[in-house]
């Protein structure tokens, strides 16, 4: 049974601009909305009107109004958003130029820097001039092996302001890994670091660029932002340039904004690309534009006097969500490095600096702080967070509790879910309602999310897929050289023809809330019953023993077994006594049937480059499945120890 955590005051609730936005449709639609129910039924019934309503909210700059809003709202995929429209994704997060800070950055044992709003569009300007006058025009590719600092964010507003379209890749990417993303896209510039810091050592990046560009002929210039030293050696580096070299020597230049459909390509995102090469997801700058604003603005409650973290590299979507804070006028809270170099209170000291009120992280940190038994508030002064957002797995209720108890009483905490498809959630936060322990709290406005069983039936209270049955703008517009449209529709449409099925295992309860259960290609069906691993690392997490875990279903005598493989703490062991308090605790805790026919001890976890288990990759090396894109993964070499596993060919 979930517990209530957090409930906002009436004061609280009638500050947040959901609250504002819910008047603005009684009013424009003669409705009397009191609560988020009702809203959001009223925004999956009539989709235009709720784009519409959102459109005017936050106030899109654009050169060219709309025809109409969407031409079809019930074909999915191919509805055409916003036809008529023009504008420029870059002039919407430029559009406050003021002295306001609008990006602050910390790297791994370096200064703070900041940059305001008038300095990033100036910054913006000359690079904007250097880029066309290197050629580049609308529908060109520019890319990124970036850390994530401010010249990432210049790079990519200034090449989307010209109407090219920006992709990247963080600079821990193999070789392998960024030619297997780029090398599809073909860009024409690509923008580097000369180097990194990670755990207290500097990293080196030109090596890794001089090797991908012997595999990438279409790179025309590299852009090399001194970071690790002051006057980087770029001889081995064909058609180099330093970053403050390249860009315009004119401090006081316009930007001219390139005017594009709402459906102009702007982002290029990628698969994890471990059933082969990633798929390359093009997404539109109107799509992405309204998707996040209505994210950040109204679930997240953004406004222009908040200070936003999000922990994240440039390879997962996170970042790209975060940058569009900009078009908020918020001040955007940029980290590179380890988050526990050189001790575990790195983020929270920034945030107690800083004064960051909205912090985002990921559901694996928030377990590390666990493991490692740090309490955050016992050390810093966590009052000026009002709101804490956590994804890329399901939060614990542990999780949940530790937040409230070690963090701050009074915040709303959501946990995120959603893709890097849309980027975006389906499922989020609310700052108008309670949060429950293990509970996303609400579905997204417009977003017609619903769970179905195994007769496709949309289902409450009940397991089932997560889907969503009308379209929404973010969806990608298509895949990379994808003519016939045959990779986008098998990637989403082939289980459920016009219904998008995500992939991930959910529960809908009678008040809206939402639990993950974990992705469904890798559901446990021990004997004929859906079990979500979710509920198994629920239990694991809360042994300070266990490192890290992975939970995998394997074929076994026309059955499936569950098998758990976990990752000590360095200097603990699996003992007897520990395995029997496991058993019992999934047994109690969850079902007899999630708990596991084996637990066995591994030296490594395999995770994507963008940091997600692999559960399928370890399920078919036991199996001795070939797994085609090891390269996909962040530590490869971490499966070569599962395919010598003998017990998992044991009764």
């Amino acid at each position: 049974m979930s517990k209530l955590l957090w409930q906002p005051s009436e004061e609280q609730i009638k500050a947040t601009n959901m609250y504002q936005f819910m008047q603005l449709a009684n009013e424009r639609y003669n409705k009397s909305f009191t609560d988020y129910p009702g809203l959001y039924q009223w925004s999956i019934d009539n989709i235009p009107d709720f784009w519409k309503l959102f459109w005017d909210y936050a106030d899109i700059v654009r050169s060219r109004d709309y025809d109409r809003i969407v031409d079809d709202p019930d074909k999915m995929p191919g509805a055409k958003w916003f036809p008529g429209a023009k504008l420029n994704f870059a002039e919407n997060l430029l559009r406050y130029r003021d002295d306001r800070v609008a990006l602050l950055f910390k790297g791994e044992g370096q200064p703070v820097k900041k940059m305001t709003y008038g300095e990033l569009y100036r910054e913006t300007a000359r690079m904007a001039k250097a880029l066309k006058e290197a050629g580049v025009r609308v529908g060109d590719r520019v890319v990124g092996f970036m850390p994530n600092m401010p010249q990432t964010t210049i790079a990519m507003l200034a090449a989307v302001s010209l109407g090219a379209t920006w992709s990247s890749c963080s600079p821990d990417f193999g070789i392998k890994g960024v030619l297997d993303r780029f090398g599809q896209i073909k860009p024409r510039i690509l923008f580097t670091a000369n180097g990194y810091f990670f755990k207290g050592k500097s990293i080196d990046s030109l090596e890794r660029i001089s090797n991908i560009l012997k595999d990438l002929p279409s790179i025309e210039k590299v852009v090399v932002v001194p970071y690790t030293e002051e006057n980087p050696d770029l001889t081995g580096v064909p058609n180099a340039v330093l970053f403050d070299k390249f860009k315009d020597d004119n401090p006081n230049l316009e930007i001219e904004f390139e005017q594009l459909p709402f459906e102009h390509p702007l982002y290029i995102m990628y698969s994890s690309g471990t059933t082969g090469l990633p798929k390359c997801m093009v997404q539109s700058a109107g799509g992405i534009l309204l998707h996040q604003m209505k994210e950040l603005m109204l679930h997240t409650n953004l406004t222009r006097e908040d200070n936003i973290f999000y922990f994240t590299t440039c390879g997962w979507m996170m970042w790209n969500w975060l940058t569009c804070s900009l078009a908020v006028g918020a001040t955007l809270i940029l980290f590179d490095g380890n988050p526990f170099h050189p001790h575990p209170g790195v983020l929270w000291e920034l945030a107690q600096d800083e004064k960051i009120s909205v912090f985002g992280t990921s559901a694996g940190y928030i377990g590390a702080l666990q493991n490692a038994g740090f309490l955050p508030a016992k050390e810093y002064d966590l009052s000026s967070l009002r709101a804490l957002l956590s994804t890329g797995s399901p939060l614990s209720v542990e999780g949940f509790e530790f937040i409230y108890r070690e963090v701050n009483s009074d915040l709303q905490l959501a946990s995120i879910s959603g893709g890097t498809d849309l980027n975006g959630c389906f499922a989020l936060g609310n700052p108008m309602g309670p949060v429950y322990t293990g509970e996303l709290q609400c579905r997204g406005l417009a977003m017609k999310v619903e769970a179905f069983d195994d007769n496709a039936r949309s289902v409450i209270n009940q397991q089932g897929e997560l889907v969503c049955t009308a379209p929404f703008p973010s969806m990608p517009i298509y895949f990379w050289d994808d003519p016939d449209g045959y990779k986008y529709n098998n990637a989403y449409f082939s289980v459920y023809p016009n219904i998008w099925r995500h992939g991930d295992f959910i529960e809908i309860n009678d008040r809206g809330g939402v639990v993950i259960y974990g992705r469904s290609d890798a559901t446990l069906n021990p004997g004929g019953v859906r079990i979500g691993t979710a509920e198994i690392y629920r239990q694991v997490d809360m042994f300070g023993e266990i490192e890290d875990s992975v939970i995998v279903g394997q074929n076994w005598k026309n059955d499936i077994r569950v098998i758990l493989f976990i990752k000590m703490i360095e200097g603990q062991t699996l003992s007897e006594d520990l395995m029997n308090r496991l058993k019992t605790a999934i047994r109690n805790n969850a079902s007899p049937r999630h708990v596991p026919a084996k637990i066995l001890m591994v030296p490594d976890i395999p995770y994507t480059l963008n940091m997600k288990k692999v559960e399928l990759a370890v399920k078919k090396t036991i199996e001795g499945e070939p797994v085609l894109n090891k390269d996909a993964l962040l530590n490869p070499q971490s499966l070569d120890y599962y395919a010598t596993i003998r017990e998992v060919r044991e009764d």
